[in-house]
């Protein structure tokens, strides 16, 4: 039974492993749609005309339909598409993990209790509406900038409390059945997408402040023990398609009526500096098992991390960061995994970071890190008590979505070498991580 019961994980494990490959190859392919439609617009010299055309495509804006042998490039439904999907799919890989996600919660924090988040939630609103009401100029009119937000709060709470009554999830904290999504978090995003589209061309501080409100309202949630990690992902990716769908049909509704200027659309250009600073979270499945002191394998359970990192990039390909993660999992004894018996280590360093612009909109991204790994004491574990510190080794693949000119969804696939956390094996661990990163970029 219980070597049955592994096969089947690892079966999971494989089938994860191949929808992460395959939404990365669709992913890359629509990439290389743009790249294609660059390329045949650099071949073509005929006149002026098609050089100006050129330009614009360099920097694309959401609203634009561009099709070239049959390929639509950034379409506001791609966006919406784009945005979900990582989303979702990485809620439910993650979603086995949740309650490691939430042993780091209790093990780390279990005092936490703020109300903050009642209110951050609707933090970028109430800036929106006081930059309005004291005169700056937006992007819509009066008229127009409420019809789009109340058609996304409609579409918001209609998508939010239909999944919450249907899914019937119960809350981290036992309270109630009303867990899956974070309408918190819906509130959020949703907000910080309709600042950043009011005015977020007036600065790039404005998107990046707005979701990390949304951010840190998603994170106060898990905190406060209200909801697991797969409910804040699904509101995130609610919040900001419910904003796109609102101020998508109030274009059809006002077409050209209460623009207040024609040329503020969100642009994207591709030789930027990608610099970001995101939270990630990814699943971790061991390549191996660790040794006690007197040479037994230990093994290890699959686990989960989670981690904020940050690059600053002097180009568009190369710049420098750090990341500080913590990864948790569980000692396997007899064949069973006893979440009592959690196997942690902390990780600090940094190294060099990289970047290739796919298109105005992806990139593909790597990174080499060295860093000081530190494993606490483990509990109820006789053979597996000591705590112990070493040199860690990283690298790994990303590729990134900007999802709005100041927030980037990350596609993660990390690879680490460390040390094994008994003192006196001088031997190194490896394991391969699978997970998704959300960004604030400047």
């Amino acid at each position: 039974m219980i070597s049955f019961s592994k096969n089947i994980e690892e079966m999971n494990l494989s089938k994860t492993f191949c929808l992460i490959v395959l939404l990365l190859v669709c992913l890359c392919s629509r990439a290389k749609g743009s790249i294609a439609l660059e390329d045949s617009l650099q071949q073509t010299t005929l006149t002026d005309s098609i050089d100006s055309l050129k330009a614009v495509t360099d920097t694309i804006p959401i609203q634009k339909h561009v099709k070239a042998g049959g390929n639509v490039c950034n379409t506001r439904f791609q966006v919406m598409a784009y945005t979900c999907a990582p989303l979702i799919i990485n809620g439910l890989i993650i979603k086995g993990q949740s309650r490691s996600f939430r042993g780091l919660r209790n093990d780390y924090m279990p005092q936490f209790r703020m109300s903050l988040d009642n209110y951050t939630q609707y933090l970028p609103a109430a800036v929106m509406l006081g930059l309005k009401i004291g005169g700056v100029k937006s992007k819509n009119s009066w008229g127009r900038m409420l019809a789009s937000d109340a058609l996304s709060v409609a579409l918001m709470a209609g998508i939010v409390n239909s999944l919450k009554y249907s899914a019937q999830v119960e809350r981290p904290d036992g309270t109630d059945l009303r867990s899956f999504p974070s309408g918190h978090t819906a509130t959020a995003f949703m907000t910080a997408t309709m600042l950043t589209k009011e005015y977020g061309f007036r600065s790039p501080w404005v998107g990046i402040g707005a979701y990390t409100v949304a951010t840190a309202t998603g994170l106060m949630r898990m905190a406060n023990n209200k909801h697991w990690l797969s409910d804040v992902m699904t509101g995130a990716g609610v919040g900001i398609v419910s904003t796109e769908l609102g101020y998508y049909l109030a274009e059809l509704i006002f077409i050209k009526h209460g623009l207040n200027t024609s040329d503020i659309n969100e642009t994207f250009v591709k030789l930027h500096n990608p610099s970001f600073l995101g939270i990630n979270f990814l699943v971790n499945d061991p390549l191996g098992s660790y040794l006690n002191e007197k040479g037994a394998p230990i093994k290890i359970s699959r686990g989960c991390s989670t981690s904020t990192e940050g690059a600053y990039f002097f180009n568009p390909y190369i710049g420098i960061g750090g990341r500080l993660s913590v990864t948790r999992a569980s000692v396997i004894v007899d064949g069973v995994k006893t979440d009592d018996n959690v196997f942690d280590a902390w990780k600090i360093g940094g190294g060099a970071y990289f970047s290739y612009p796919l298109s105005a909109r992806w990139l593909l991204g790597s990174q080499l890190l060295v860093s000081s790994v530190f494993f606490p004491n483990i509990k109820l574990t006789d053979d597996l008590i000591d705590t112990n510190h070493g040199i860690a080794f990283g690298t790994g693949l990303s590729l990134t979505f900007r999802v709005r000119r100041n927030y980037n969804i990350r596609f993660l696939v990390d690879y680490n070498l460390q040390p094994y956390r008994t003192s006196g094996v001088r031997d190194y661990f490896h394991s391969l991580g699978i997970g998704s990163s959300y960004a604030i970029s400047f």
